[in-house]
């Protein structure tokens, strides 16, 4: 068995680490271990936990976590979207399209840490879109009739969900929350994405894929 760690933006990511990303990799012989960023210290010595205000809490968290040399891997489960400025590569982000931006990203978030077994990964553009993988999934959870909506549709412009811009508008959270005002993410998202099933996210989402090949991968290293 190897062992992989991934840092997680917030308790939506680790329950869906916890709940489907760590049982499918068990199967390929890797233990994955979700672990929450401290976002500050509490006089009472308690962390608290989750969400992404400045890149150096960030930064703190990995380095920790790699000192854990049983680690196979140390990756991440970051959103794209509202990353913070002072990020690595943020200040030098090239044009071009949102996969070439995110490899940029990812980078040079590497090259910061400057340790072999640092994987870092961030969702194109935050994790709701693996809602969007099968929208229909979304309107029959959260009991809703009737059409869709302009803002809920996938738009026919991209070819995958990845791709669905990080306006502050139009990024897939927002036009979640216009359509189905009753959503939370906490509650809802990871069941719905146990519903629309980790096959059907990785046809669809090539980058998602990609970090999950480098994941299994570990078993054979």
């Amino acid at each position: 068995m190897k062992k992989g760690l991934i840092l997680c933006e917030g308790q939506t990511e680790e329950t869906f680490v916890k709940h489907i990303i760590a049982p499918h990799l068990l199967h390929n012989g890797i233990v994955a271990i979700p672990t929450l960023i401290v976002t500050r210290q509490l006089r009472s010595g308690m962390a608290s936990r989750g969400g992404i205000t400045r890149y150096p809490q960030v930064r703190r968290d990995i380095l920790n976590l790699l000192r854990d040399k049983s680690a196979a891997m140390v990756t991440t489960l970051i959103d794209y979207y509202g990353l913070p400025d002072d990020f690595p590569g943020v200040a030098t982000l090239p044009e071009g399209s949102p996969y070439q931006k995110v490899a940029h990203l990812e980078q040079a978030f590497a090259q910061d840490i400057g340790n072999a077994r640092f994987f870092p990964y961030f969702m194109l553009h935050e994790f709701e879109a693996f809602l969007f993988v099968q929208p229909e999934v979304m309107t029959q959870t959260l009991d809703q009739r009737g059409s869709l909506g302009p803002l809920f549709s996938n738009p026919s412009s991209v070819a995958s969900p990845e791709e669905i811009n990080d306006g502050p508008h139009t990024h897939p959270a927002a036009r979640i929350q216009r359509r189905f005002r009753q959503y939370r993410k906490a509650l809802h998202g990871p069941l719905i994405i146990e519903k629309i099933g980790l096959s059907a996210i990785r046809e669809k989402c090539p980058h998602f894929d990609a970090w999950l090949r480098r994941l299994e991968g570990l078993a054979g290293e």
